[in-house]
């Protein structure tokens, strides 16, 4: 009886239903994390600062009130949200070595982050759409993408994000986790959660792929086939300099969608078939992927937005 006793005793210290996780910053980099942090908050100084500038800019000039431009400030708003949800323990993991983070945190985080991912992978499908309409179908354009039509797309993107999210982190309180609960980025992300498990994590994967099925798996084929006909349009038309001015209105959103789906997707993989490769090379791939679109869009949009620069100019200058 006392063995039994015993043996449950260690079963219990072994496992819990959902412990306390340990954040990691950067392998191998322990020493210099301090160093380390200084490119990384000049990132987060440029993201925040640049989407805040942008939003600024399309709230305040009266000629940017346009779809366009309103689907980039939804752009910027998913790029603040996703900045600040790393931030907040990035920072404190390179700064204090603060690398606990309780259960219901690391839930929350990951409702935002993974939340703000499938909203700007909608963002961007809508940017699609709303470059299509312009260019295949531009004497329609006001009549299809009216406010009301707007707000609606921002809301369904809204609501896609809380439905998808909900069930994912609803399979996660099942789950009970061994004493082994060291996560391999600076904040907490569904795959790498799931792999400390010690209970059949089956339905959480599922739920995860579908998920990703939903998302990537239908805005990237709508956003392929609205550059299709996008270019299918703009072969038609005969002058070569107006060729060359309509496609320029697309570059931004193609920056933009590259520099989204491109790191995501490499670093899905990496969790997926990449177990063997180094610890760094997923601490680095992690932060690129969540720190690069919310830095670079801004400047792509301020460089190749004749408008946009020109707003941002005039009000700093």
């Amino acid at each position: 009886m006392l063995q039994i006793h015993k043996h449950m005793e260690n079963l219990s210290n072994l496992t819990s239903k959902f412990p306390t996780f340990l954040l990691t910053g950067i392998p191998g980099l322990e020493p210099v994390h301090a160093w380390l942090s200084i490119p990384f908050c000049c990132l987060y100084a440029i993201a925040l600062s640049g989407n805040s500038m942008i939003l600024f800019v399309i709230i305040t000039q009266q000629s940017l009130h346009e779809p366009m431009y309103y689907f980039l400030s939804m752009l910027s708003v998913t790029d603040l949200g996703l900045t600040i949800s790393t931030l907040s323990t990035t920072l404190p993991v390179l700064w204090f070595d603060a690398r606990e983070i309780s259960p219901d945190a690391c839930i929350l985080q990951m409702f935002f982050l993974h939340g703000f991912t499938f909203m700007e992978s909608g963002v961007l499908v809508a940017m699609a759409f709303d470059r299509y309409v312009a260019i295949c179908n531009p004497l329609r354009y006001t009549t299809i993408l009216t406010n009301s039509r707007i707000i609606q797309i921002s809301l369904m993107m809204t609501v896609r994000a809380i439905i998808l999210m909900l069930p994912l982190l609803l399979l996660l309180k099942r789950l009970s986790f061994c004493k082994a609960n060291v996560l391999s980025h600076s904040y907490c992300y569904h795959p790498d959660v799931i792999k400390l498990a010690c209970s059949d994590t089956r339905a959480n994967s599922i739920c995860g792929l579908i998920d990703l099925m939903l998302t990537t798996g239908v805005d990237t084929p709508c956003i392929v086939l609205s550059y299709i006909l996008i270019i299918h349009s703009v072969i038609s038309i005969a002058s070569a300099e107006e060729r060359h001015k309509t496609f320029g209105t697309c570059v931004s959103h193609m920056g933009a969608v590259t520099i989204f789906y491109i790191p995501m997707m490499s670093l899905s993989l990496m969790h997926r078939y990449g177990r063997s490769a180094p610890k760094v090379v997923h601490s680095m791939m992690a932060n690129v992927y969540l720190l690069l679109p919310p830095v670079l869009n801004p400047i792509i949009y301020s460089v190749k937005t004749k408008q946009i620069r020109k707003a941002i100019l005039s009000l700093l200058f």
